[in-house]
C-alpha cells in the first residue's frame, strides 16, 4: 500500500494540486475540496504549522542602516543640482539616513522559511501587492499555535456531503481556531 494517495494523476500534477491547496489553506485560512484531497494536504499543512511553531521565537534583531530618498508634500523625490568636475550640471536625489531594528533569522529558522517556500506558491492579495506566506506562517499563524504544545491537530475537516456533478465527498479544511 503507498504512504500516499495517487489522486488519478501524474507526479507533476498531484505536487502542483497539492501546493496549490496548501497555498490556500494558509492564505485563507480554510478551503473547500474533495474528502481525498483534503487527507492528503492536511498533513503537509501540519508539518508547515509545526516547522512555524517551533520556530516562530528563533530570531535575534540587529541595528542597520538605511538610507531613504527624502520625499516632498506631493511624494516627490527631492533633488539637488550639482555641478561635476567638467562642468556639467545633474540632479541627485537627497537622502536621509536611519538606523532601524531588523530581524535576523537563525540558521534553523532560515532552513524552516525555505522549507515552507518549496510547499508554497507566491501569492497576490486583493490590490495585486505580494503577500510572503511563509512570514504569515512565521508571525500570525505560529504564535497563535505556540501556547499548545503539539506537533499536529492544528487543521480540522467537516464533511459537508456530496458534490451535485459526481457526489464526490466534499469537505471543508480549515485552521483550528485557538
Amino acid at each position: 500500500m503507498p504512504w500516499q494517495r495517487k489522486l488519478g494523476r501524474t507526479t507533476d500534477q498531484r505536487k502542483a494540486i497539492l501546493r496549490s491547496l496548501v497555498t490556500s489553506l494558509i492564505q485563507y485560512g480554510k478551503i473547500e475540496t474533495t474528502a481525498t484531497r483534503a487527507k492528503e494536504v492536511q498533513p503537509i499543512a501540519d508539518r508547515l504549522i509545526s516547522l512555524a511553531v517551533k520556530e516562530c521565537d528563533n530570531f535575534t534583531t540587529k541595528q542597520v542602516k538605511i538610507s531613504k530618498a527624502v520625499l516632498d508634500s506631493k511624494g516627490k523625490k527631492m533633488t539637488q543640482s550639482k555641478k561635476s568636475k567638467n562642468g556639467n550640471s545633474y540632479d541627485v536625489v537627497e537622502r536621509e539616513e536611519k538606523t532601524e531594528m531588523k530581524p535576523v533569522d537563525s540558521p534553523t529558522r532560515l532552513h524552516a522559511r525555505r522549507q515552507m517556500i518549496s510547499w508554497l506558491y507566491r501569492v497576490k492579495d486583493e490590490d495585486g501587492n505580494n503577500v510572503n506566506l511563509a512570514n504569515k506562517l512565521m508571525d500570525e499563524i505560529g504564535p497563535r499555535f505556540k501556547e499548545k504544545n503539539r506537533f499536529s491537530g492544528f487543521t480540522r475537516i467537516y464533511k459537508i456531503g456530496p458534490r451535485k456533478g459526481d457526489a464526490a465527498e466534499m469537505v471543508i479544511l480549515e485552521l483550528v481556531k485557538e
